[in-house]
């Protein structure tokens, strides 16, 4: 059983919880949680929070099947609002969206913030996909549409000039290099259909088996 939780919740027994995918960093939504709520998430590796307009604890996904597990919780540094980082399989958002935070402030209106993605690399495989569908359209030839040979030799192209100038170039140089080879691996990618959301996953799977193999030893 786990001990008295050192949070602090408000006047009404809440406490705001952001849920986050601890793989790409995005938000995915918003909620408030109770103390039992945060128990039961940490007993049961499931976000659950409390539903002020049910007055009942809810768990995410529970009804369809889907439940989002939280790899761990994070408070801030007065321990008054949470971070449930999760590891989400499916939307986020009751409206059938990703995320819940797919509206933009916009000065006196609300824009749709969906072809703007809260992150960098998911934008940047967004701006990619979105050449795709111009190159469709007649608009503009697109990195996709020189096929994956040709795809293949400049992301070779780059990492060899990336590889060469880590034994002594600049730091600039070995930045904008960087970036050159990541832009050429997510072309890659998605010309493959593979998101990097993927990728990064892969990196989580062997860090975590990593810190396990470490702990038992």
């Amino acid at each position: 059983m786990i001990s008295q939780l050192p949070l602090k919740f408000d006047a009404d027994g809440l406490v705001p919880v952001i849920m986050q995918d601890h793989i790409t960093g995005e938000i995915r939504m918003f909620a408030f949680a109770t103390e039992a709520a945060v128990r039961k998430t940490l007993e049961t590796g499931h976000a659950t929070f409390w539903s002020r307009s049910r007055q009942e604890l809810w768990q995410k996904g529970r009804a369809s099947g889907q439940e989002t597990a939280v790899v761990r919780v994070l408070a801030d540094c007065d321990a008054d609002v949470l971070i449930y980082s999760s590891d989400p399989e499916c939307p986020s958002c009751h409206s059938g969206a990703q995320s819940c935070f797919f509206q933009s402030v916009e000065g006196a209106r609300l824009g749709q913030a969906s072809q703007q993605p809260q992150t960098l690399l998911a934008a940047l495989e967004a701006d990619i996909e979105a050449s795709r569908r111009s190159s469709i359209n007649g608009v503009t030839k697109g990195p996709l549409d020189e096929g994956i040979p040709s795809i293949a030799a400049k992301f070779r192209e780059e990492s060899g000039k990336l590889a060469q100038a880590l034994e002594g170039d600049g730091e600039e140089r070995v930045v904008f290099l960087a970036a050159d080879t990541l832009y050429q691996l997510v072309v890659g990618l998605r010309s493959r259909s593979i998101g990097m959301r993927r990728v990064l996953a892969e990196l989580s799977r062997r860090l975590a088996s990593a810190a396990r193999a470490k702990a038992r030893r």
